[in-house]
């Protein structure tokens, strides 16, 4: 048996080290006794002795996904997480695809422990509180934090306070580590801190910042004690206000009603009295584009038109061999009166001039041709049509389709699919695969620009990006080969 003895307070390198000299000697887990002294005096702990490398064993390999996960791992107060690393570490020798396995208990647990990890110094970067010390080095000025994670995090989220606060030097103090920054070296020690207690002014900013935003009326106290744990109320100076505000809570709502504004916002009821003024347009009938777009503009179809500004018809040459179809107009289509004009029609026009296609030579419109939204004081967030509305509105579409009689169709969007095919498949499924309809036209499916801006990850943004521009620059090559 050998006994290793590791610090164990979140330094990989450490278990690593060990665990590629046992491996490679061809110890098994099983012949391994990892221990994690938890007394003050490990500190001072004397490297184990290791055994030498077997010219039996083949080199060790791993897949990329497993160093970030044994580096998340390590960090955990688990006692039992260097026997669970080295246990991968010895099966992934013989399968290389171990980590593919979600069900596998080994995989399973170590993926939980890396969540809670990663959830450790999501809570870090959000409850750390700078105080400011006196006495200014060469004009930079002093902080100090104190935070007690559950887990040693501390060396893996400091990048973070250096990247946002570089031009100021600080120390965040922790029962599990140190982290300081003078403005050119970051410095961990993994030796308990001291929380000396002291406030400053800058309390009093926080008090009055989170009584501002405390919205009673969203209030949902398990929500709102799993995202702010009770254990960190005691280091942030919001959370004294926050018994008091939650006993106040309804008697704010109550307040907050009787204060609301009696007629509702001015979102596009001015554009409704100037529209007696507008020029009437003679109907063109109902075979043309301005005709139907005139015969549009009454369309009480389904509720949708009691609500939204106006219809927001398709644009664009009528004989058009591509036509776009979106999902719905937004809040500045709606104003506008015009398909693609609001952020995600910015990034459409971004992607058409990437994949070199002009937007003119488009027929832009969407599946439902009303603004769907609920009214958020004075916003209106966009709400997804329902299978009840995109049918209704389906008869102008087919119309458009008609008389455009375009080659290529792409539809932007699992609505715009529906709305076109009647398929509900998810769009991942369909995405970039061509589908003929009647009359040989091809249906294009891809994704809503509008996706682009609703993804929170910006590697994962950028990827989405690229793929658009190659669908669209796809669609270019289907129009152009349907040409010739």
């Amino acid at each position: 048996m050998h006994t290793i003895p590791l610090l164990g307070r979140g330094d990989f390198s450490e278990w690593r080290d060990a665990a590629r000299a046992l491996a490679a000697a061809g110890i098994s887990p099983r012949e391994v006794d990892w221990r994690v002294n938890g007394s003050e005096e490990l500190f001072e702990v004397e490297a184990p002795e290791l055994p030498a490398p077997s010219a039996t064993v083949p080199p060790l390999t791993v897949p990329p996904a497993f160093l970030p996960l044994a580096e998340a791992v390590v960090c955990h107060t688990e006692p039992g997480r260097f026997h669970l690393l080295y246990r991968l570490l010895w099966r992934l020798q013989s399968d290389k695809r171990l980590l593919e396995l979600s069900a596998d208990k080994d995989v399973a647990w170590a993926r939980i422990l890396a969540k809670n990890i990663h959830r450790d110094s999501h809570k870090m970067t959000a409850f750390v509180r700078f105080k400011e010390i006196p006495g200014a080095v060469e004009g930079r000025r002093r902080f100090f934090a104190w935070f007690e994670p559950s887990h040693f995090v501390v060396a893996r989220t400091a990048p973070f306070f250096r990247r946002r606060f570089a031009d100021m030097d600080w120390i965040i103090a922790t029962p599990k580590g140190t982290a300081s920054w003078d403005g050119e070296s970051l410095i961990f020690d993994t030796r308990p801190g001291d929380n000396p207690g002291h406030g400053d002014p800058t309390d009093d900013l926080w008090r009055t910042y989170y009584a501002s935003i405390f919205n009673p009326a969203r209030l949902k106290l398990k929500a709102m004690q799993a995202e702010m744990p009770k254990k960190y109320w005691r280091h942030l100076p919001e959370a004294d206000l926050i018994p008091e505000l939650i006993a106040n809570a309804e008697a704010n709502v109550r307040a907050m009603a009787e204060r609301a504004a009696s007629d509702p916002p001015l979102f596009h009821y001015r554009l409704r009295e100037n529209a007696p003024a507008l020029p009437q347009i003679v109907p063109a009938g109902a075979d043309t584009i301005e005709g139907l777009r005139e015969e549009a503009r009454r369309c009480q179809r389904c509720p949708l038109h009691c609500t939204a500004t106006q219809t927001v018809f398709g644009e664009g040459p009528p004989d058009a061999r591509i036509m776009m179809v979106g999902e719905q107009p937004g809040d500045q289509e709606d104003l506008a009166g015009r398909p693609f004009v609001g952020p995600a029609g910015k990034v459409f026009d971004a992607v058409l001039k990437a994949a070199d296609i002009a937007r003119d030579t488009l027929y832009l419109t969407n599946a439902v041709k009303h603004f769907k939204y609920e009214p958020r004081g004075k916003r209106r967030i966009h709400q997804k049509p329902d299978r009840n509305e995109i049918e209704h509105c389906r008869w102008w579409l087919a119309k458009e389709v008609e008389v455009v009689k375009p080659k290529l169709i792409v539809a932007l969007g699992a609505t715009a699919v529906f709305a076109l095919s009647g398929e509900r498949k998810p769009l991942s499924q369909l995405r970039g695969k061509p589908i003929t309809m009647q009359g040989d036209v091809v249906l294009y499916p891809t994704i809503h620009p509008s996706f682009l801006l609703r993804l929170p990850d910006e590697a994962e943004r950028k990827r989405q990006h690229t793929l658009f521009i190659e669908d669209m620059q796809m669609v270019r090559h289907l129009a152009e080969t349907m040409a010739a």
